[in-house]
């Protein structure tokens, strides 16, 4: 810093520096006091039974899983299906529901590309939430 003595009385260019660190520590205060406020973590989607009381369509109330065993093979509720048929089947399975929700099953020792082309696929077809399923550990 310099000090000026006497001499020039033009005008000066010295910023004034507390408006500044005023509106900084307002800034601060407003970050801090936000930043609690956010969510954290994701959503989790886990399957619901039907509510008691409620007799529909067996099969509009069926919880859709998507199955990858280790072989690579798909299957819809236990239903064998080929990749290839998996997103018209899909299609087919949600024309008539409100909610488009399925769930994937990835076998343990499958890797995460044949997952991930499961749910590709279930997002091609028009599917609005997919979640993930663990396989069990009883090995089935």
């Amino acid at each position: 810093m310099s000090m000026s003595v006497g001499g020039s009385k033009g005008p000066k260019s010295d910023i004034n520096m507390t408006p500044m660190i005023d509106v900084l520590l307002v800034l601060i205060i407003i970050f801090m006091v936000i930043t609690p406020l956010t969510p954290k973590g994701l959503e989790a989607l886990v399957p619901q039974p039907p509510p008691p009381g409620q007799q529909a369509n067996a099969s509009d109330q069926r919880t859709v899983v998507i199955e990858v065993d280790s072989n690579h093979n798909l299957s819809i509720n236990t239903d064998p299906c080929p990749a290839s048929q998996l997103g018209d089947r899909l299609t087919e399975i949600f024309k008539t529901r409100a909610e488009r929700v399925v769930f994937v099953k990835g076998a343990d020792d499958v890797e995460f590309q044949w997952v991930a082309q499961a749910i590709d696929i279930a997002h091609g077809a028009g599917i609005d939430k997919v979640g993930l399923l663990l396989a069990d550990q009883s090995g089935q």
